[in-house]
Protein backbone atom coordinates (compact mmCIF):
# COMPACT_ATOMS: atom_id res chain seq x y z
CA UNK A 1 0.00 0.00 0.00
CA UNK A 2 1.38 3.39 -0.88
CA UNK A 3 -0.01 7.02 0.29
CA UNK A 4 -2.96 5.29 1.85
CA UNK A 5 -4.01 3.48 -1.76
CA UNK A 6 -3.81 0.37 -2.96
CA UNK A 7 -0.74 -1.56 -5.23
CA UNK A 8 -3.15 -3.39 -7.66
CA UNK A 9 -1.37 -5.13 -10.59
CA UNK A 10 -4.06 -5.89 -13.49
CA UNK A 11 -2.61 -8.95 -15.08
CA UNK A 12 -5.08 -10.97 -17.54
CA UNK A 13 -5.15 -12.78 -20.50
CA UNK A 14 -7.08 -11.54 -23.81
CA UNK A 15 -10.68 -12.64 -23.90
CA UNK A 16 -10.39 -14.72 -26.85
CA UNK A 17 -12.70 -13.57 -29.88
CA UNK A 18 -13.95 -10.37 -28.35
CA UNK A 19 -10.59 -8.01 -26.85
CA UNK A 20 -6.84 -8.30 -26.50
CA UNK A 21 -5.43 -8.76 -23.10
CA UNK A 22 -4.02 -5.28 -23.44
CA UNK A 23 -7.64 -3.80 -24.07
CA UNK A 24 -8.94 -6.09 -21.47
CA UNK A 25 -5.94 -4.66 -18.44
CA UNK A 26 -6.79 -1.21 -19.58
CA UNK A 27 -10.76 -1.53 -19.46
CA UNK A 28 -10.15 -3.23 -15.57
CA UNK A 29 -8.20 -0.36 -14.89
CA UNK A 30 -10.36 2.39 -15.71
CA UNK A 31 -13.31 0.91 -13.79
CA UNK A 32 -11.31 0.79 -11.10
CA UNK A 33 -9.73 3.90 -10.95
CA UNK A 34 -13.55 5.36 -11.13
CA UNK A 35 -14.16 3.91 -7.68
CA UNK A 36 -10.22 4.15 -6.40
CA UNK A 37 -8.32 7.09 -8.02
CA UNK A 38 -5.87 7.03 -5.66
CA UNK A 39 -4.82 3.63 -5.99
CA UNK A 40 -1.35 2.59 -7.73
CA UNK A 41 -2.25 0.71 -10.67
CA UNK A 42 0.19 -1.43 -12.32
CA UNK A 43 -0.80 -3.38 -15.55
CA UNK A 44 1.21 -6.64 -16.77
CA UNK A 45 -1.25 -7.71 -19.62
CA UNK A 46 -0.44 -11.70 -19.63
CA UNK A 47 -0.57 -14.41 -22.55
CA UNK A 48 -0.26 -18.00 -22.11
CA UNK A 49 2.04 -18.49 -25.75
CA UNK A 50 -0.67 -17.54 -28.14
CA UNK A 51 -2.24 -14.93 -29.77
CA UNK A 52 -1.60 -11.61 -28.14
CA UNK A 53 2.18 -13.15 -26.53
CA UNK A 54 3.90 -10.77 -28.75
CA UNK A 55 1.80 -8.03 -27.76
CA UNK A 56 1.74 -8.48 -23.97
CA UNK A 57 5.55 -8.36 -23.84
CA UNK A 58 5.76 -4.60 -26.43
CA UNK A 59 3.05 -3.65 -23.34
CA UNK A 60 5.69 -4.54 -20.65
CA UNK A 61 9.24 -3.28 -22.23
CA UNK A 62 8.00 0.16 -24.04
CA UNK A 63 11.54 0.51 -25.69
CA UNK A 64 10.82 -2.56 -27.36
CA UNK A 65 11.20 -2.45 -31.33
CA UNK A 66 8.69 -3.93 -33.56
CA UNK A 67 10.88 -5.60 -36.53
CA UNK A 68 8.63 -5.60 -39.34
CA UNK A 69 8.60 -8.93 -41.60
CA UNK A 70 7.36 -9.82 -44.96
CA UNK A 71 6.62 -13.49 -44.89
CA UNK A 72 4.13 -16.23 -46.79
CA UNK A 73 1.52 -16.95 -45.03
CA UNK A 74 -0.15 -20.35 -44.38
CA UNK A 75 -2.00 -20.29 -47.92
CA UNK A 76 0.89 -19.05 -49.67
CA UNK A 77 0.26 -15.09 -49.97
CA UNK A 78 2.25 -12.95 -48.19
CA UNK A 79 1.73 -11.71 -44.80
CA UNK A 80 3.21 -8.46 -43.50
CA UNK A 81 3.99 -9.17 -40.17
CA UNK A 82 6.76 -8.32 -37.24
CA UNK A 83 8.50 -9.46 -34.27
CA UNK A 84 10.21 -7.88 -31.37
CA UNK A 85 13.08 -7.10 -30.26
CA UNK A 86 13.70 -6.68 -26.93
CA UNK A 87 17.35 -5.44 -25.33
CA UNK A 88 17.79 -6.01 -21.83
CA UNK A 89 19.97 -3.48 -19.52
CA UNK A 90 22.69 -5.68 -20.23
CA UNK A 91 22.34 -5.68 -23.75
CA UNK A 92 20.87 -9.00 -24.21
CA UNK A 93 18.56 -9.03 -27.22
CA UNK A 94 15.81 -11.36 -27.75
CA UNK A 95 13.48 -11.64 -30.18
CA UNK A 96 9.83 -12.68 -29.97
CA UNK A 97 8.36 -14.30 -32.76
CA UNK A 98 4.79 -15.06 -32.71
CA UNK A 99 3.38 -18.13 -34.90
CA UNK A 100 -0.12 -16.84 -34.78
CA UNK A 101 0.69 -13.60 -36.93
CA UNK A 102 2.82 -15.42 -39.38
CA UNK A 103 1.40 -19.10 -39.80
CA UNK A 104 -1.87 -18.67 -37.76
CA UNK A 105 -5.55 -19.55 -38.56
CA UNK A 106 -6.68 -16.04 -38.73
CA UNK A 107 -4.55 -15.62 -41.45
CA UNK A 108 -6.67 -17.93 -43.28
CA UNK A 109 -10.02 -16.71 -45.16
CA UNK A 110 -11.15 -20.34 -45.58
CA UNK A 111 -9.85 -23.67 -43.58
CA UNK A 112 -6.67 -25.46 -45.75
CA UNK A 113 -6.34 -28.89 -43.59
CA UNK A 114 -4.13 -30.55 -46.12
CA UNK A 115 -1.52 -27.87 -47.54
CA UNK A 116 -1.79 -24.50 -44.82
CA UNK A 117 2.04 -24.86 -43.55
CA UNK A 118 4.21 -23.36 -40.83
CA UNK A 119 6.78 -21.58 -43.13
CA UNK A 120 6.24 -17.94 -42.68
CA UNK A 121 7.01 -18.58 -39.03
CA UNK A 122 10.55 -19.87 -40.21
CA UNK A 123 11.20 -17.30 -42.09
CA UNK A 124 10.26 -14.55 -39.51
CA UNK A 125 12.67 -16.89 -37.01
CA UNK A 126 15.31 -16.54 -39.47
CA UNK A 127 14.55 -12.66 -39.65
CA UNK A 128 15.31 -12.33 -36.17
CA UNK A 129 18.36 -14.70 -36.48
CA UNK A 130 19.92 -12.44 -39.24
CA UNK A 131 19.01 -9.56 -37.25
CA UNK A 132 21.86 -11.30 -34.81
CA UNK A 133 19.55 -11.50 -31.63
CA UNK A 134 21.25 -13.39 -28.71
CA UNK A 135 18.08 -15.74 -27.79
CA UNK A 136 14.74 -16.68 -29.02
CA UNK A 137 10.93 -16.79 -27.25
CA UNK A 138 8.66 -18.36 -29.69
CA UNK A 139 5.23 -18.52 -29.01
CA UNK A 140 3.43 -21.08 -31.15
CA UNK A 141 -0.52 -20.86 -30.52
CA UNK A 142 -3.19 -20.47 -33.10
CA UNK A 143 -1.45 -22.12 -35.77
CA UNK A 144 -3.39 -23.00 -39.19
CA UNK A 145 -1.61 -26.08 -39.79
CA UNK A 146 -1.02 -29.77 -38.87
CA UNK A 147 2.99 -29.86 -40.81
CA UNK A 148 4.77 -31.24 -38.07
CA UNK A 149 6.49 -28.17 -37.93
CA UNK A 150 7.97 -28.88 -41.16
CA UNK A 151 7.32 -25.46 -43.12
CA UNK A 152 9.32 -23.76 -40.27
CA UNK A 153 12.22 -26.60 -40.66
CA UNK A 154 12.51 -25.89 -44.17
CA UNK A 155 12.34 -21.98 -44.32
CA UNK A 156 15.37 -22.65 -41.42
CA UNK A 157 17.73 -24.82 -43.46
CA UNK A 158 16.38 -28.07 -43.84
CA UNK A 159 15.65 -30.19 -46.59
CA UNK A 160 12.54 -32.21 -46.90
CA UNK A 161 12.71 -34.16 -50.03
CA UNK A 162 10.46 -37.31 -51.71
CA UNK A 163 12.19 -40.41 -53.56
CA UNK A 164 13.54 -38.28 -56.62
CA UNK A 165 15.30 -35.87 -54.29
CA UNK A 166 12.70 -32.57 -55.05
CA UNK A 167 11.05 -30.71 -52.36
CA UNK A 168 7.84 -31.67 -50.75
CA UNK A 169 4.95 -29.55 -51.04
CA UNK A 170 4.17 -27.55 -48.26
CA UNK A 171 1.73 -28.66 -45.47
CA UNK A 172 0.66 -31.97 -44.23
CA UNK A 173 -0.40 -33.23 -48.01
CA UNK A 174 2.81 -32.65 -48.85
CA UNK A 175 4.10 -34.99 -46.18
CA UNK A 176 2.70 -38.12 -47.82
CA UNK A 177 5.72 -38.38 -50.40
CA UNK A 178 8.44 -37.50 -47.84
CA UNK A 179 11.20 -39.90 -48.63
CA UNK A 180 14.32 -37.80 -46.61
CA UNK A 181 15.05 -35.08 -44.03
CA UNK A 182 18.24 -33.67 -44.20
CA UNK A 183 18.41 -31.62 -41.16
CA UNK A 184 22.56 -31.12 -41.39
CA UNK A 185 21.80 -27.56 -42.71
CA UNK A 186 19.62 -25.68 -40.22
CA UNK A 187 20.00 -22.65 -38.87
CA UNK A 188 22.18 -22.88 -35.60
CA UNK A 189 19.95 -22.06 -32.56
CA UNK A 190 21.31 -18.59 -31.16
CA UNK A 191 23.43 -18.11 -28.69
CA UNK A 192 21.16 -18.07 -25.63
CA UNK A 193 18.99 -20.75 -26.96
CA UNK A 194 15.35 -20.60 -28.06
CA UNK A 195 12.09 -21.00 -25.60
CA UNK A 196 8.82 -22.26 -26.80
CA UNK A 197 5.29 -21.06 -25.16
CA UNK A 198 2.64 -23.36 -25.59
CA UNK A 199 -0.40 -24.17 -22.87
CA UNK A 200 -0.49 -27.38 -24.75
CA UNK A 201 0.70 -30.91 -23.71
CA UNK A 202 -0.25 -32.92 -26.03
CA UNK A 203 2.55 -35.34 -27.88
CA UNK A 204 2.83 -35.33 -31.58
CA UNK A 205 1.17 -38.77 -32.42
CA UNK A 206 -2.13 -41.07 -30.69
CA UNK A 207 -5.10 -39.84 -29.31
CA UNK A 208 -4.25 -37.26 -27.37
CA UNK A 209 -1.46 -35.88 -30.50
CA UNK A 210 -1.84 -32.94 -32.91
CA UNK A 211 -4.15 -34.79 -35.21
CA UNK A 212 -7.04 -35.88 -33.15
CA UNK A 213 -7.49 -33.54 -30.64
CA UNK A 214 -6.77 -30.41 -33.13
CA UNK A 215 -7.30 -31.64 -36.43
CA UNK A 216 -10.70 -30.77 -36.28
CA UNK A 217 -11.11 -27.70 -35.90
CA UNK A 218 -8.06 -27.22 -38.28
CA UNK A 219 -10.43 -28.85 -41.32
CA UNK A 220 -9.51 -32.37 -40.68
CA UNK A 221 -12.00 -35.23 -40.98
CA UNK A 222 -12.21 -38.57 -40.10
CA UNK A 223 -11.31 -39.51 -43.66
CA UNK A 224 -8.20 -37.73 -44.10
CA UNK A 225 -6.76 -37.50 -40.57
CA UNK A 226 -5.19 -40.81 -40.47
CA UNK A 227 -3.70 -40.26 -43.23
CA UNK A 228 -1.92 -37.26 -41.87
CA UNK A 229 -1.53 -38.91 -38.78
CA UNK A 230 0.32 -41.52 -40.81
CA UNK A 231 2.45 -38.42 -42.66
CA UNK A 232 3.86 -37.61 -38.98
CA UNK A 233 4.46 -40.83 -37.97
CA UNK A 234 7.12 -41.17 -40.86
CA UNK A 235 8.53 -37.62 -40.64
CA UNK A 236 9.64 -38.82 -36.42
CA UNK A 237 11.03 -41.59 -38.01
CA UNK A 238 13.08 -39.74 -40.42
CA UNK A 239 13.56 -36.84 -37.82
CA UNK A 240 13.94 -37.86 -34.49
CA UNK A 241 16.48 -40.60 -34.47
CA UNK A 242 15.12 -42.11 -31.57
CA UNK A 243 15.29 -39.47 -29.41
CA UNK A 244 12.00 -39.62 -28.17
CA UNK A 245 10.98 -35.98 -29.27
CA UNK A 246 7.43 -36.89 -30.57
CA UNK A 247 6.55 -37.92 -26.81
CA UNK A 248 7.37 -34.52 -25.25
CA UNK A 249 4.75 -32.86 -23.46
CA UNK A 250 3.58 -29.71 -26.15
CA UNK A 251 5.47 -31.62 -29.11
CA UNK A 252 1.83 -31.88 -31.17
CA UNK A 253 1.50 -28.55 -30.09
CA UNK A 254 1.01 -25.26 -32.68
CA UNK A 255 -0.43 -28.91 -35.31
CA UNK A 256 3.46 -30.36 -34.63
CA UNK A 257 5.05 -27.24 -34.81
CA UNK A 258 6.44 -27.92 -31.10
CA UNK A 259 8.04 -31.08 -32.66
CA UNK A 260 9.58 -29.35 -34.90
CA UNK A 261 11.25 -26.92 -32.65
CA UNK A 262 12.01 -29.85 -30.70
CA UNK A 263 14.27 -31.14 -33.40
CA UNK A 264 15.73 -27.78 -34.06
CA UNK A 265 16.92 -27.88 -30.23
CA UNK A 266 14.75 -25.45 -28.77
CA UNK A 267 13.26 -26.00 -25.40
CA UNK A 268 9.55 -26.10 -24.83
CA UNK A 269 7.83 -24.55 -21.39
CA UNK A 270 4.25 -23.64 -20.34
CA UNK A 271 3.15 -20.92 -21.56
CA UNK A 272 2.03 -18.73 -19.08
CA UNK A 273 4.67 -19.24 -16.40
CA UNK A 274 7.20 -18.42 -18.82
CA UNK A 275 5.19 -15.24 -20.45
CA UNK A 276 5.15 -14.29 -16.23
CA UNK A 277 8.83 -14.73 -16.25
CA UNK A 278 9.77 -12.69 -19.30
CA UNK A 279 7.43 -9.84 -17.99
CA UNK A 280 8.95 -10.02 -14.37
CA UNK A 281 5.71 -10.67 -13.05
CA UNK A 282 6.54 -11.97 -9.42
CA UNK A 283 8.80 -8.88 -8.94
CA UNK A 284 5.82 -6.19 -10.35
CA UNK A 285 3.63 -8.52 -7.70
CA UNK A 286 6.16 -7.28 -5.02
CA UNK A 287 4.35 -5.13 -2.29
CA UNK A 288 0.82 -5.82 -3.95
CA UNK A 289 -2.22 -5.29 -1.94
CA UNK A 290 -4.64 -7.34 -5.04
CA UNK A 291 -3.90 -8.52 -8.20
CA UNK A 292 -6.82 -8.94 -10.86
CA UNK A 293 -6.45 -11.57 -13.82
CA UNK A 294 -8.93 -13.46 -15.85
CA UNK A 295 -9.46 -14.63 -19.53
CA UNK A 296 -12.89 -15.29 -21.70
CA UNK A 297 -13.92 -18.64 -19.91
CA UNK A 298 -12.77 -20.02 -16.88
CA UNK A 299 -13.41 -23.74 -16.72
CA UNK A 300 -11.85 -26.56 -15.48
CA UNK A 301 -9.37 -26.72 -18.04
CA UNK A 302 -8.00 -23.33 -16.23
CA UNK A 303 -6.49 -25.60 -13.65
CA UNK A 304 -4.22 -26.75 -15.89
CA UNK A 305 -1.58 -24.05 -16.43
CA UNK A 306 -3.55 -21.50 -17.79
CA UNK A 307 -3.10 -17.62 -17.25
CA UNK A 308 -5.28 -16.73 -14.45
CA UNK A 309 -4.21 -20.12 -12.22
CA UNK A 310 -1.07 -18.93 -12.16
CA UNK A 311 -0.93 -15.75 -11.32
CA UNK A 312 -3.07 -16.34 -8.56
CA UNK A 313 -0.23 -18.91 -7.23
CA UNK A 314 2.20 -16.04 -8.00
CA UNK A 315 -0.15 -13.67 -5.77
CA UNK A 316 -0.28 -16.39 -3.36
CA UNK A 317 3.72 -16.60 -3.05
CA UNK A 318 3.33 -12.81 -3.01
CA UNK A 319 0.62 -12.26 -0.09
CA UNK A 320 -1.99 -10.33 -2.46
CA UNK A 321 -5.50 -11.08 -2.88
CA UNK A 322 -6.14 -12.29 -6.19
CA UNK A 323 -9.16 -11.64 -8.01
CA UNK A 324 -10.68 -13.15 -11.08
CA UNK A 325 -12.78 -11.93 -13.89
CA UNK A 326 -14.01 -13.72 -16.80
CA UNK A 327 -16.90 -13.84 -19.73
CA UNK A 328 -18.11 -16.86 -18.17
CA UNK A 329 -17.17 -18.55 -14.94
CA UNK A 330 -18.03 -22.49 -15.21
CA UNK A 331 -15.78 -23.63 -12.43
CA UNK A 332 -15.12 -22.69 -9.05
CA UNK A 333 -12.54 -19.66 -8.58
CA UNK A 334 -10.67 -21.91 -5.86
CA UNK A 335 -8.61 -19.39 -3.99
CA UNK A 336 -9.65 -16.32 -5.53
CA UNK A 337 -10.61 -13.35 -2.93
CA UNK A 338 -13.05 -12.34 -5.12
CA UNK A 339 -14.82 -12.97 -8.51
CA UNK A 340 -17.15 -11.34 -11.44
CA UNK A 341 -18.44 -12.99 -14.71
CA UNK A 342 -19.32 -10.90 -16.95
CA UNK A 343 -22.57 -12.55 -17.59
CA UNK A 344 -23.98 -11.95 -14.13
CA UNK A 345 -26.74 -10.29 -13.65
CA UNK A 346 -24.84 -7.17 -11.89
CA UNK A 347 -23.09 -6.94 -14.95
CA UNK A 348 -23.86 -7.69 -18.63
CA UNK A 349 -26.06 -10.43 -17.65
CA UNK A 350 -25.96 -12.44 -20.58
CA UNK A 351 -23.61 -13.82 -23.04
CA UNK A 352 -24.65 -11.86 -25.70
CA UNK A 353 -24.55 -8.87 -24.31
CA UNK A 354 -21.29 -8.81 -22.78
CA UNK A 355 -19.80 -9.75 -26.83
CA UNK A 356 -21.50 -6.70 -28.22
CA UNK A 357 -19.65 -4.73 -25.68
CA UNK A 358 -17.08 -6.43 -24.03
CA UNK A 359 -14.81 -3.39 -22.85
CA UNK A 360 -17.98 -1.74 -21.61
CA UNK A 361 -18.68 -4.92 -19.17
CA UNK A 362 -14.86 -5.40 -18.21
CA UNK A 363 -14.73 -1.23 -17.19
CA UNK A 364 -17.65 -2.55 -15.22
CA UNK A 365 -16.05 -5.45 -13.98
CA UNK A 366 -13.26 -3.67 -13.03
CA UNK A 367 -15.31 -0.75 -10.55
CA UNK A 368 -17.08 -4.14 -8.85
CA UNK A 369 -14.38 -5.27 -7.97
CA UNK A 370 -12.86 -2.09 -6.64
CA UNK A 371 -15.98 -1.78 -4.32
CA UNK A 372 -15.61 -5.48 -3.11
CA UNK A 373 -12.30 -5.62 -2.01
CA UNK A 374 -11.68 -1.60 -0.64
CA UNK A 375 -10.19 -2.47 2.52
Amino acid sequence: MSGGGLRVVIAPDSFKGSASAVAVASALAAGWRSVRPADELVLRPMADGGEGTLDALATAYPSAERMPVTVLGPADASVAAHWLLVTAPDGTRTGVVELAATSGIELLTALRPLDAHTLGFGQAIAAALDAGVDRLVLAIGGSASTDGGAGLLTALGARLTDAAGTPVPSGAAGLASLSRAELSGLRPLPPGGAVVLTDVTSPLLGPAGAVAVFGPQKGLTPSTSPAVEASLAHLVELVDGGAGLALVPGAGAAGGAGFGLLAWGAVLEPGAAAVARELGLADALVGADVVVTGEGRFDGQSEAGKVPTHVRELAAAAGARPALVAGVIDAEPVGFAASAALVDPQLAGSAAASLADPLRWLTAAGAHLARTLAP
